[in-house]
């Protein structure tokens, strides 16, 4: 199967589970949920829960359940993008080529949006009974860390809005966005290889591969924002040096950008060694993450 099939199926296999698990629009309070499905089935490429799902399959063949896992990564994921595109952050107005939530529902609920799909993330793990309560504590736990303060998203996100209008720094640019984007794509494929049963020296690698991805994905993210449009990338083009922010292409120039993100793509294929071919499609997802142009 080729890899745009493949993705597709896996993209299907997300949409079903993620309608199952969003309470419907005519549920009350029926402004959130629709606020809440706008948002979410706005066109993502749900590259985290397809993660997830080929990290578990990695590992083992047939991990039962594991899509309802990979669905709480894209509850988080969407309630991250709503609240940064508010105009205390980032202040976007379109989001994959919608208008965003804010703009469509007000920010008010889109505080409250956002709020709603980080708790429903939490409850659909809290939920599962397809694994035992060990490796469930451990996948929250995993989720919970990547979404916080310390080393995750809200510390990043902290680290990226106190370093507008600073004089670029390569370190601390690395330490933002290992944690602003990366560490919820380490936990995307460390959840999945927890939740079927990895051992510690495959956690290890994988966690490695993750690793690599999620700093190869922010360099790539830096320099679409610097070369592609607004109707190429469905938001707004050339915000970062907009907002002054500390971005890869600030710091290293579009070129020396480039071959990071190739030497990240290498590494994360080197760390999928032991795996063999079992590993070949988180290697397509490596290059994918390198080589796309949105």
């Amino acid at each position: 199967m080729s890899l745009r099939d493949y993705l597709a199926a896996q993209q299907q296999l997300i949409e079903r589970e993620l309608e199952r698990l969003v309470p419907p629009e005519t549920a009350p309070p029926a402004t959130i949920h629709r606020a809440m499905r706008y948002s979410l089935f706005a066109g993502g490429k749900r590259i985290r829960p397809v993660l997830c799902l080929e990290a578990a399959r990695t590992i083992s063949d047939a991990p039962q359940g594991i899509e309802t896992a990979a669905c709480s990564l894209e509850f988080v994921h969407t309630y991250s993008l709503i609240h940064d595109d508010l105009p205390a952050l980032d202040d976007d107005d379109y989001r994959r080529g919608k208008l965003t939530c804010h703009k469509v529902f007000g920010e008010a609920m889109a505080i409250l949006t956002g709020d709603a799909l980080l708790t429903l993330g939490f409850q659909t793990l809290s939920h599962m009974n397809s694994v035992g309560d060990d490796r469930k504590t451990r996948i929250i736990t995993e989720l919970a860390v990547a979404a916080g303060t310390v080393g995750g998203m809200i510390g990043g996100q902290v680290a990226d809005l106190e370093g507008e209008g600073k004089t670029p720094d390569a370190q601390l640019l690395e330490s933002i966005h290992r944690a602003k984007t990366g560490a919820l794509l380490r936990a995307s494929v460390r959840m999945g290889a927890i939740y079927a049963g990895a051992d510690d020296r495959q956690l290890s690698a994988i966690s490695s591969y993750g690793e690599h991805i999620g700093l190869a994905f922010q360099i790539v993210d830096d320099m679409l924002d610097v070369e592609q449009s607004t109707e190429a990338l469905g938001k707004t083009a050339g915000k970062d040096a907009q907002q002054q922010k500390i971005t890869f292409p600030a710091v290293y120039g579009l070129v020396e950008s480039r071959r990071m993100a190739e030497t990240e793509r290498l590494s994360a294929h080197q760390a999928l060694e032991m795996f063999g071919t079992r590993a070949g499609r988180l290697r397509e997802l490596a290059d994918l993450i390198v080589q796309r142009t949105s």
